[in-house]
């Protein structure tokens, strides 16, 4: 039987819903042990975005390999595609609001460009905020909790949904804008983010800063000095690193052989995919595998 990390898709148990759910962190740990396609402690891979509230205690979520550590307040944001775990500990409580990405297209005329690149551009910033005590976007997520299960309620609730919705998202977008660095530079933004797209097509075909800097008609050292003023890394930092995660996420989503998974992301020889995952890892792909699985 294969031991692959599965991928969670979008299944919500209320009838005609439009691609929004929220759920307690409670309500997931007391059926953890229940859940036939997975245990949420075991990292999977989600097929939908999701934003984790914690209200109490205190504990770890794992987002793409790396444990973050939450406490009352701390808000988790994951990207479609991105790998997840949850580690319930005693008293832990909170929210975990899932949407999927046709449910967020139809919400993108009413979003502000900048929220959606701060909240799920994993390459851009960290995934975790910690809310200040005097903001109330606590209270709304609670509010559209409080909506989403309103058995008495069902006359507009769609409308209501995305409304709070997008009340939420403003909110976080402002948090974010003070925690990380503000984007203001619009120029060089728009360039990383054509440089990230070029990547998504042509990784599997160079590793080369120099072939994304000519696509991008722009000099080598140009797209170096953009990299560093928007991730703080060069651009050969930022391809090997985007090259390692998706190397990552194909090894524990399929039965692919290292020798397989070297040539499908454009290495010539797998002993050079070895050596290069290993130099930025600390391990083989084999024992990454086990370490995950």
């Amino acid at each position: 039987m294969p031991k692959d990390i599965p991928q969670i898709v979008f299944n919500s148990q209320k009838p005609n819903n439009s691609g929004i759910e929220i759920l307690s962190i409670e309500n997931l740990a007391n059926r953890k042990d229940q859940v036939v396609s997975h245990h949420p402690e075991k990292a999977h891979q989600v097929a939908f975005n999701m934003i984790v509230l914690y209200t109490a205690g205190e504990s770890k979520q794992l987002v793409d390999f790396v444990w973050h550590t939450v406490k009352k307040n701390t808000i988790i944001h994951i990207s479609k595609g991105q790998i997840n775990a949850f580690q319930f500990t005693k008293n832990l409580k909170g929210y975990i609001l899932l949407f999927t990405e046709d449910y967020l297209l139809k919400q993108i005329n009413a979003l502000p460009k900048n929220e959606l690149i701060r909240l799920f551009n994993a390459h851009l910033f960290s995934p975790i905020i910690q809310v200040p005590i005097d903001s109330n976007v606590v209270h709304y997520i609670e509010l559209l909790f409080e909506e989403y299960h309103n058995q008495k309620e069902d006359y507009n609730q769609e409308n209501t949904y995305k409304s709070l919705h997008n009340i939420i998202f403003s909110k976080l977008e402002r948090l974010k804008q003070y925690q990380t660095i503000h984007l203001k530079q619009s120029k060089l933004l728009n360039t990383f983010l054509d440089f990230k797209s070029l990547l998504d097509l042509h990784f599997k075909t160079s590793r080369n800063a120099d072939f994304y800097a000519e696509k991008l008609n722009i000099t080598y050292k140009h797209l170096n000095t953009i990299c560093k003023a928007t991730i703080a890394i060069t651009a050969k930092q930022f391809i090997d690193q985007f090259v390692v995660l998706e190397a990552k996420r194909l090894l524990i989503n399929s039965e692919i052989k290292s020798t397989e998974l070297a040539y499908s992301l454009g290495f010539e020889e797998s002993t050079n995919f070895v050596k290069y995952f290993k130099k930025h890892t600390g391990f083989t792909p084999n024992k990454f595998k086990k370490h995950y699985l």
